[in-house]
């Protein structure tokens, strides 16, 4: 681990943070920077800072650098929660706080490093530090996830989440209520210009298409249960569709803003588990559906809600 302390100079004042390092930190790119800032590697004056923090004169920057994961992921026994297997496919119930593939500041304990020391075989299956994986879920996400197990499910899992024809269904709870039943959200998502850590809707032009597809389960009080589907599949794509609605997600501390008032119980993660997931099966071709029910933690969120309310 690199450890850097550095102090701002008066004629950097107002850069942002990121680009400031970035001018000043050799051989690390202004990417990994940032992507260091979101892991909690760099503090500023002892706190946690975003990329798009203006420094100011005379602030102390610690900055942790881990060392690249290496390009060969190695296996590690991690206890998996396998839904399905069988030669071609592997269904897994993913736990919040467990992170799909390595990453910066993640080089280990990841869910692609357990299924290889599950089924070594899995090796060389798409790229090397992300054997069989096809999609993901978000590190604070919960529920189903298929991984690949042979180059031919590689090929036919990743068509068919090209072509939209892969079911997702997601639950979640969220901030407020929704005024509408039901209803679609086709918003394009990009980059966030202002920070490049977070996902935001974006011009047509500057984004790509992003289709969510809601419904209201229950109302909660000041919370909604709502049933999420993805028509596409891009990066914290519900997350941030329902808080362009005007409700976040709990536990969403990257897009929930003002809304994260406090809740009757302690929450980890963000309300979002994965509870169904549909394709059609690599070698026989018959559509194969999974279900998840609800971890404990969204379990005891939904009582409490139902209790308060």
């Amino acid at each position: 681990m690199q450890r850097l302390s550095l102090v701002v100079d008066a004629s950097a004042a107002g850069e942002r943070v990121d680009r400031w390092l970035a001018s000043r930190v050799a051989g690390v790119s202004r990417a990994r920077l940032q992507a260091l800032i979101a892991g909690g590697h760099v503090t500023v004056d002892g706190g946690a800072r975003k990329s798009s923090h203006r420094v100011v004169a005379g602030e102390h920057v610690e900055v942790e650098i881990p060392p690249l994961p290496p390009e060969e992921l190695e296996p590690e026994a991690i206890a998996l929660s396998i839904v399905h297997e069988d030669a071609q496919v592997l269904v897994v119930d993913k736990p919040a706080g467990l992170v799909v593939h390595p990453g910066a500041g993640h080089a280990r304990g990841t869910l692609a490093a357990a299924v290889l020391a599950h089924a070594p075989e899995i090796a060389g299956v798409g790229g090397p530090r992300r054997p069989g994986v096809v999609h993901r879920l978000d590190k604070d996400t919960s529920g189903l996830l298929v991984i690949a197990k042979t180059p031919l499910a590689y090929e036919s899992l990743t068509a068919q989440l090209a072509a939209r024809t892969v079911r997702r269904v997601y639950l979640a709870v969220a901030h407020g209520r929704l005024a509408r039943p039901q209803g679609v959200v086709d918003k394009p998502l990009g980059r966030d210009p202002q920070d490049r850590t977070r996902i935001a809707v974006r011009p047509a032009a500057q984004g790509r298409r992003a289709v969510t597809h809601y419904r209201v389960l229950e109302r909660l009080g000041d919370f909604t249960l709502v049933e999420a589907r993805l028509e596409t599949g891009r990066t914290h794509q519900i997350r941030v569709h329902l808080a362009h609605l005007g409700h976040p997600l709990v536990g969403d501390v990257t897009y929930g803003g003002r809304r994260r008032r406090e809740l009757p119980v302690p929450f980890e993660g963000v309300a979002l588990h994965a509870t169904a997931l549909a394709f059609v099966h690599p070698t026989t071709q018959q559509l194969v559906e999974f279900t998840s029910l609800l971890p404990p933690r969204f379990e005891r969120l939904l009582s409490q809600l139902r209790y308060a309310h």
